[in-house]
């Protein structure tokens, strides 16, 4: 694609209305900040925080080492007002939001025990208190941004999947004049009407209807179709299709959010608006956690207060706050997700979408795409056919140096067999037959290559011994190509036809043993959906394997329909994965409870989804499931852990075996808070025994 034609991220594209609908729910307060912000702010924390905790007198007595220096006192509270102020502010941020929306969770949570932490530090520091909380506060700052730094990366996805799919259309667009003359414009300022010219090899700038020329079109990124398709004076054309080997001129009849793209634009923007509001199982427990912490906060205050001890009430109930803190539930997830995405992207699959991480292990059913997922998206001879007389490696041979200097991805697929066979000869004047095929000599003969179109032009008759293989060809769907002898040996005659070849979309070598893997890993049903002719989805299918290999098959499916398709599986009551990697299939992946890119496919498709298989194996999407579900029996078991944890250490902080000589200082609350969160770290650690990678599996 010409260089000019990359477009910007920043362009507008119709129907975007810039906002991220739905967003987290109770992490959504502070959802104007991008990962950036919380990046700075966490290294900034993290660096203050360093001379904090070494400074502490806690942490000297601790590992035995003694720190003096002027102003040694002012460490804490300096750097621990920066902390606090700078590092805290969005989760500050997010409790008034909290509070306001009458929905505590999370962020009213740590801002409470941030808060507590830094008043009651400042008033040590005051003389009013011999309490040591400025470390404890500076960790418990930067830990927590250190967690929704990993989390805010996948904020914004919606925006990036609508600015990938505004690149699919060129930054300008050449309009015809009225007296025939050719002017560059941005392609904004197209209007309904305008006649433009698409140069062979460039994008269609705007819907409308073929004028003049005749081309064949790449539409894969809008239908799924994997073979070009011949458009001719009349036919319609889609903004952001590729024009391939010819030059056509096209009318524009829409423009803006009235084109196709900008439709499944809208799609993509309102399927993700729908997918984002599942809860956080974090947010759901921290709820809890804030009424259970804030309500033997209070209790224990004024327990302590009546009985004549307000030294002890503020002591108690600093100490029940501080081993409340959410040090360990606010790793519980974050840590695994984090972990679990860096095992995973050695593996070769991304994780963008920690929320889709989690739902992963629900799924039942995989929905595949065709085209690029379980094929390689890309023709390959795969049976060849000579006329009598002929051998098999003469017609390879003929064709391959016919199609030599010819662009077409079905020429492409006849030269790239011939070169690995190493039949090759030299063509000379080339000769391209739009929309028909291509002609060449060869060793003092004239050849041609093409389909249907060429041989009624020609007027050739198939022999009969190609005509039975074409035929049985065509219904697999495949394409089929016929080589002609133009002109015999005797200079007369009719034109021969010499050699038949098929050429279909290849099937993965991994897809067969994907969907036994999926069958093993109790996936209940798989569906294959296509863009391309029934005959060829059920080819496919049947080398496949067709139940119980694939179990259901939707053929001729526009983008439209590829997300109601999604829909209507959802509605049986499935649990839907969706595997692909065109931009029609954006907004089925946005749709699905789960959407999986192959990563060799178009920047909106993986937008558009939570997780991308880099390597493009569909084998990966078994160590999706894999690691979903150990990750989610990890945060059980740290949520579990948190939940115990507080259970006992709450009430032994608040005092109630007080009577009994038993009692918690904030020091050994502050402890037993660090061990919960090191058991919650090495708990995580364990997921790296899982296999991910495809040839593990």
């Amino acid at each position: 694609m010409p260089a000019h034609e990359h477009h910007p991220v920043g362009h507008d594209m119709p129907g975007h209305t810039g906002g991220h609908a739905g967003g987290h729910q109770g992490h959504d307060k502070h959802a104007g900040h991008d990962p950036e912000a919380f990046r700075r702010k966490f290294w900034l924390s993290l660096a203050l925080t360093i001379p904090i905790v070494a400074t502490s007198h806690m942490i000297m007595d601790w590992f035995g080492y003694t720190l003096d220096f002027p102003g040694i006192t002012w460490v804490g509270p300096v750097l621990g007002t920066v902390v606090f102020c700078y590092g805290g502010w969005p989760f500050l941020a997010g409790a008034v939001s909290e509070v306001r929306d009458r929905a505590p969770g999370m962020m009213l949570l740590i801002s409470m025990a941030i808060t507590v932490a830094y008043l009651a530090s400042l008033a040590t520091s005051l003389g009013w208190f011999d309490l040591d909380f400025w470390w404890e506060l500076a960790a418990l700052v930067t830990i927590m941004l250190l967690g929704h730094w990993q989390e805010m990366k996948a904020i914004g996805q919606a925006q990036g999947a609508l600015a990938a799919l505004a690149a699919l259309l060129p930054d300008d667009a050449e309009r015809l004049t009225p007296d025939g003359a050719v002017e560059r414009v941005p392609v904004a300022d197209l209007a309904v009407d305008d006649t433009v010219l698409v140069r062979s090899g460039a994008r269609v700038p705007a819907d409308g209807r073929i004028v003049d020329g005749t081309a064949e079109l790449d539409e894969s990124m809008i239908t799924g179709e994997s073979r070009p398709v011949a458009r001719t004076v009349g036919d319609r054309v889609v903004a952001g299709t590729v024009a391939t080997d010819s030059a056509i001129r096209v009318r524009v009849d829409a423009i803006g959010e009235n084109t196709a793209l900008a439709g499944i634009g809208r799609l993509v923007a309102q399927a993700q608006a729908a997918g984002g509001r599942a809860q956080v199982l974090a947010d759901r427990f921290a709820a809890m956690l804030f009424y259970i912490a804030a309500a033997a906060a209070m209790v224990t205050f004024v327990v302590w207060w009546a009985l004549g001890s307000l030294d002890q009430s503020v002591v108690r109930t600093v100490t029940v706050l501080v081993i409340a803190c959410p040090h360990a539930l606010g790793l519980a997830i974050p840590l695994v997700i984090a972990l679990s995405t860096a095992l995973s992207a050695k593996a070769g699959i991304l994780v963008k979408d920690r929320l889709a991480l989690e739902r992963m292990r629900t799924i039942d059913t995989v929905l595949f795409d065709k085209t690029g997922t379980l094929t390689k998206g890309a023709h390959t001879v795969t049976a060849t056919a000579p006329a009598d007389g002929f051998t098999e490696d003469e017609v390879l041979r003929l064709a391959g140096a016919v199609e030599a200097d010819s662009e077409h991805p079905l020429a492409r697929a006849l030269t790239s067999v011939a070169h690995d066979r190493g039949l090759t000869a030299t063509a000379t004047a080339f000769r391209s037959l739009t929309g028909r095929g291509v002609q060449a000599q060869v060793d003092g003969h004239t050849y041609a290559v093409g389909g249907p179109a060429l041989l009624r032009e020609l007027g050739a008759t198939v022999p009969h011994e190609l005509t039975g293989p074409a035929e049985q060809w065509s219904r697999r769907g495949a394409a089929v190509l016929h080589l002609l002898l133009l002109d015999q040996e005797d200079g007369g005659g009719q034109v021969q036809v010499i050699g038949a070849f098929a050429l279909e979309d290849e099937i993965r070598p991994e897809a067969r043993e994907a969907i036994d893997q999926l069958r093993r890993n109790g996936i209940r049903k798989i569906v294959m959906i296509t863009g391309d002719a029934r005959p060829v989805a059920e080819a496919v299918a049947a080398d496949l394997g067709f139940r119980p290999g694939i179990d259901e098959v939707f053929a001729e499916v526009l983008p439209a329909d590829k997300d109601r398709a999604v829909a209507d599986l959802q509605a049986r009551g499935l649990k839907v994965a969706m595997v692909g990697d065109g931009v029609n299939d954006a907004p089925a992946l946005a749709r699905a409870d789960v959407g999986l890119a192959i990563g060799a496919g178009t920047d909106v498709a993986i937008e558009s989804a939570g997780v991308v298989l880099a390597s493009s194996d569909p084998r990966g999407v078994t160590g999706v499931i894999r690691l979903s579900k150990a990750s989610y029996r990890k945060m059980i078991q740290n949520l579990a852990w948190a939940a115990g944890y507080n259970v006992i250490a709450i009430p032994l902080a608040a005092g109630v075996l007080a009577w009994a000589g038993i009692t918690l200082s904030p020091a050994i609350g502050a402890v037993l808070m660090s061990a919960s969160t090191i058991v919650v770290a090495l708990n995580a650690q364990l997921l790296r025994r899982v296999r991910l990678a495809p040839h593990e599996q």
